[in-house]
């Protein structure tokens, strides 16, 4: 049992012990962690340690079903725990959240880890900066003599245009479920409802390019960027949004399907109609 501060301590005799289980339970931003009271007081003075070493479970915030809450990216917080286990940072080869994940470790000061992810520490972004920094530099470079200067000019035109990876060819489909109820007066209007989740299918690289950050994609996280992926949806539940970035980024429609069935609420014809619908659209980039 690891120990607590003596102020906020509860003495079962002569020894002061922590008023935490040895299991703790976690809700940070939705998403539910089960781990060890150890592990969160792993880093002094962070804030899981102030959390679950100077107070008491009686000040904490907690979720309607006990659990302590943390209002941050539920996602992101995986890897804050990885770290806490064995103080070693380890990401996946395909990794685009670094400046995000470097914000939550600041959030809950662990300073070390805030400089593993610093541009400085990551010899991945060392190196884009590096090259960031000659492309911003080019224009005011003195002109290159020699028959090797027209060689290395093309080179840094061609680093500096925009990437390939814009470019490439592909398919996104974009599936949706929705549902209308008809009234016993048919004349009246049908009430129409959107469903809060708009599915996103086809290559991973080509799904995050298109619709970046709103794209969700707790259901299936570190996947590696060509592989393909049915798991992802949109954080909005507007289609019109979606088909705006669909076209913002080349992709045109080339097929649509969609299947309904009808069912009643009761056996009694006269009681409303409700109808379900999938759709299904596909886009492509030539």
């Amino acid at each position: 049992m690891a120990l607590a501060d003596p102020e906020c301590g509860i003495s079962n005799g002569a020894d002061s012990v922590s008023p935490f289980s040895d299991i703790i339970e976690l809700n940070v931003g939705g998403q539910v962690y089960v781990t060890r009271h150890t592990t969160l007081i792993a880093v002094p003075d962070s804030l899981l340690w102030d959390m679950f070493s100077r107070k008491t479970p009686t000040e904490l915030a907690r979720d309607s079903k006990g659990r302590f809450f943390l209002d941050r990216d539920g996602f992101l917080f995986r890897y804050i725990l990885d770290y806490l286990r064995d103080l070693n940072l380890v990401l996946p080869d395909y990794f685009p959240e670094k400046s995000r994940l470097q914000r939550e470790a600041e959030f809950f000061q662990l300073r070390d880890l805030s400089k593993l992810l610093s541009p400085n520490m990551s010899k991945d972004n060392s190196i884009t900066d590096e090259i960031c920094q000659s492309d911003s530099e080019e224009p005011s470079a003195p002109p290159l003599l020699g028959p090797d200067a027209s060689r290395t000019v093309s080179v840094a035109v061609t680093t500096h245009s925009p990437s390939l990876e814009s470019k490439k060819s592909g398919y996104i489909t974009v599936g949706y479920r929705g549902s209308y109820t008809i009234g016993r007066d048919i004349q009246t209007d049908a009430k129409f409802r959107r469903v809060a989740r708009i599915t996103v299918c086809g290559k991973t690289s080509l799904a995050k390019e298109v619709f970046g950050d709103t794209l969700n994609e707790s259901r299936d996280p570190d996947r590696p960027p060509e592989r393909y992926t049915s798991r992802y949806y949109l954080k909005y539940n507007f289609l019109e949004q979606a088909f705006d970035k669909l076209s913002e980024f080349g992709f045109h429609m080339v097929a649509c399907s969609s299947t309904g069935t009808c069912a009643y609420s009761s056996n009694d014809p006269n009681e409303d109609k409700t109808w379900t619908s999938y759709t299904e659209y596909v886009f492509c980039r030539e």
